[in-house]
């Protein structure tokens, strides 16, 4: 294990560490992670993290920043309802991945620092302009496909909203039919277009 650890440099070490951190985080909450149990699980030494890192919660924010999925819209614009389908489809698989768990523990504790929230949406959610299917839709307004004046706060967030409620309700992940049914009942709708099944 020592000679393992000593050959691992670079992006490996690092995949590993961000691994770590976010199945920690996962398994026990973040309030309670520590830089001796990620390091434990990325199989590394301690001194290793303190040498990027200055506490668990930062290394953290690091790893699901690095571990977020990035919407692919159709360059040419020209699928919208395939895109956002892909966008909810990515947004349900992140969300029962590690990283998705830990950041679901970090917004549902509720004794949550706000200061770590802030953080959150600043170094993860917000630094490419939005995630999941704002990414789609700003994508297809910047293409004049969609009237940037429909994008209000309630419609770039309706598809999320309806996925987590869904996922909150059940448990579980939603079926592509619920999700085509969040496209084609309340996205498509509210941006006042019409439903095309392809």
């Amino acid at each position: 294990m020592a000679e393992g650890r000593t050959r691992r440099r670079g992006k490996d070490l690092l995949d590993a560490i961000h691994t770590a951190a976010v199945e920690e985080a996962a398994a026990s909450g973040p309030g309670r992670l520590t830089m001796d149990a990620i390091a434990k699980r990325a199989a590394t030494a301690r001194t290793t993290l303190y040498r990027r890192w200055s506490d668990p919660v930062d290394l953290l924010l690091d790893a699901l920043a690095a571990l977020h999925p990035v919407e692919q819209p159709a360059p040419g614009a020209d699928d919208l309802r395939g895109d956002l389908l892909a966008s909810l489809r990515l947004m349900v698989d992140w969300g029962f991945s590690p990283a998705g768990r830990a950041v679901m523990a970090i917004l549902a504790d509720p004794a949550r620092d706000p200061a770590v929230v802030e953080a959150l949406w600043e170094r993860v959610f917000e630094r490419r302009g939005g995630t999941f299917t704002q990414t789609v839709l700003r994508h297809y307004a910047a293409n004049g496909i969609v009237d940037p004046a429909r994008l209000t706060p309630v419609v770039l967030d309706i598809g999320e909203a309806m996925v987590s409620k869904r996922i909150m309700d059940t448990g579980a992940p939603p079926g592509d039919d619920y999700l085509a049914a969040v496209v084609d009942q309340a996205i498509l709708p509210a941006l006042a277009l019409p439903h095309r099944d392809r």
